[in-house]
């Protein structure tokens, strides 16, 4: 299954606000350049589906008529692909190379921006899913993403 890669995000620190980019440098050092999370580990790059945010929006009552993706706080956002929910499973996203290490899952701080937000992304590995590099590349908006 073959989707593309819509969003792409980073923040410099706890709780700061995230800086939407339209490429980025994702290094097996640094994870997405210039994000406070990337250092190696199990959770260097976290990968969104855009489906599954927008089930869990819907989710929520009343439902915002509005609410950008960024309010999951994950790095990378995809669309018409399927996220693997298995630990050591691989994403491509263009040249870059992913290893999916869990879920990501859901925290407090989603209902602190919108409420609702933190159980509604509990089901069906909604929060997306977290990634250590396992080859580096630099990727761009609209790259294909394959898993």
């Amino acid at each position: 299954m073959t989707g593309r890669l819509i969003g792409i995000a980073r923040r410099a620190a706890k709780r700061a606000p995230m800086e939407v980019l339209e490429r980025a440098l994702v290094s097996l050092e640094a994870g997405v350049e210039g994000d406070f999370r990337g250092k190696p580990g199990k959770r260097q790059v976290t990968v969104l589906s855009a489906e599954a945010f927008a089930a869990a929006i819907a989710d929520i009552d009343p439902a915002p008529d509005h609410a950008p993706w960024t309010l999951r706080r994950a790095n990378l956002l995809v669309e018409g692909v399927t996220l693997p929910r298995t630990a050591g499973a691989r994403i491509a996203i263009g040249a870059l190379v992913l290893e999916v290490t869990g879920e990501t899952d859901p925290c407090q701080r989603m209902d602190e921006q919108l409420p609702g937000l933190t159980k509604a992304l509990v089901p069906d590995w909604r929060g997306g899913v977290t990634c250590r590099v396992i080859t580096p590349a630099t990727v761009a908006l609209g790259d294909p993403v394959s898993a």
